[in-house]
């Protein structure tokens, strides 16, 4: 039932948003913006985000979208190409001045910085309209997650705070001169810099789905990568149903923006496929609001260059300074020096390597066993 409430919340959140931004005169791509995030922002399990996520997400946004303004509007004579890459290279670099405690928002920063360049005409009036959205978009999905919230409430999926759970973060100098030290970082940045040059070179109708594969998918080890991988494919295929349904039998509006997000978010609790619900929402989003009335050709060919920019980021992580984590897990498990808490972090990729590879995973010891083979 929990479920069945959170997948009504996120309808109502979209379709609520949807319409307050046209009723005030928004364009469709701030409409976009801010039903996506109106639907992200609705925790099914009704637990609730730390207060300081608000107003954190939206001056990262609104900062990484700005510096996107800015060049687009000094560079405007420079090919698309160039600029895409030079605001795609400039976002790896801000990725790097984040804390510990906001690395999670790496993929949003690498995200937003190019989002102005998919418009045809770029202005500070947009960018206002935009971040208007986002914000209304966080409001009314919270207001209506907590007029809508069981008596009991789950607690927040953000890891606890207890004493000694953190470690001391290096200060921002050590952190920074510690990534442009790394291959991986290099890695990411020259790819996600030439990743709409390699689409276009590919034919692909729509290839910023490249650029996005490579910055949201690719990570530092194999099976992260993997993971993310199946996780996007899976979630996209999801996520492109509803608007199929929906929008070819009722039309475009903020009543059918609402039944479309809240239907994706029905269906993958459904059949037990909450992990890749994130995924199909912004799926769900992105192939209708903002686009006008549904075309044929939109929704295939954004699965098939998501597809490449899947293969893309594979073919970057298995073939440049690969890392195997499940490598790295049996020399772990092999070392009676390694700690439980090394094994569990890496447990998750070796894990997801192990199974494309179809080759079995020897799990951690319980911490009773362990003790006892020390011993």
């Amino acid at each position: 039932m929990v479920q069945l409430r959170g997948a009504l919340v996120i309808a109502l959140a979209v379709g609520l948003t949807s319409a307050v931004c046209d009723g005030i005169g928004l364009s469709g791509e701030a409409i976009a913006y801010g039903a996506v995030i109106a639907a992200l922002i609705v925790r099914p399990d009704f637990s609730r985000w730390p207060l300081a996520i608000y107003p954190v997400l939206l001056v990262v946004v609104g900062v990484c979208m700005a510096v996107g303004v800015v060049l687009a509007l000094a560079l405007s004579a420079v090919p698309q190409v160039f600029l895409f890459g030079l605001v795609a290279a400039l976002m790896q670099l801000f990725a790097l001045l984040l804390p510990g405690k906001l690395r999670m928002l790496s993929g949003v920063v690498a995200v937003a910085g190019v989002l102005p360049l998919l418009s045809s005409a770029p202005s500070w009036r947009d960018w206002g309209q935009q971040l208007l959205a986002i914000g209304l978009g966080m409001v009314i999905a919270t207001a209506l997650q907590l007029a809508f919230s069981p008596a009991v409430i789950t607690a927040s999926e953000s890891p606890a705070a207890g004493p000694g759970s953190e470690q001391a973060e290096p200060p921002l100098a050590e952190r920074v001169i510690a990534g442009l030290q790394s291959a991986f970082f290099w890695r990411k940045l020259v790819f996600a810099s030439l990743a709409l040059a390699i689409g276009q070179g590919v034919g692909a109708v729509t290839p910023k789905y490249l650029y996005f594969g490579v910055v949201l998918l690719l990570n530092d080890s194999i099976g992260d990568t993997l993971g993310r991988v199946r996780d996007r494919m899976v979630g996209v295929s999801f996520g492109i149903l509803m608007p199929l349904l929906v929008f070819n039998t009722l039309g475009i509006g903020a009543l059918q923006n609402g039944l479309v997000m809240g239907g994706t978010a029905a269906l993958l609790m459904a059949l037990n496929k909450a992990s890749y619900l994130r995924t199909a929402l912004i799926s769900s989003g992105v192939a209708f609001v903002g686009y006008g009335p549904l075309v044929a050709w939109y929704i295939p060919n954004r699965w098939m260059d998501y597809l490449m920019g899947c293969g893309l980021a594979l073919a970057v992580g298995l073939l440049l300074f690969p890392n195997s984590a499940l490598r790295r897990y049996n020399q772990l498990r092999a070392d009676p020096a390694a700690s439980r808490e090394q094994l569990q972090r890496l447990l998750p990729a070796a894990r997801e390597e192990a199974r494309w590879l179809g080759v079995p995973l020897a799990e951690p010891l319980p911490p009773e066993l362990s003790r006892a083979e020390a011993s």
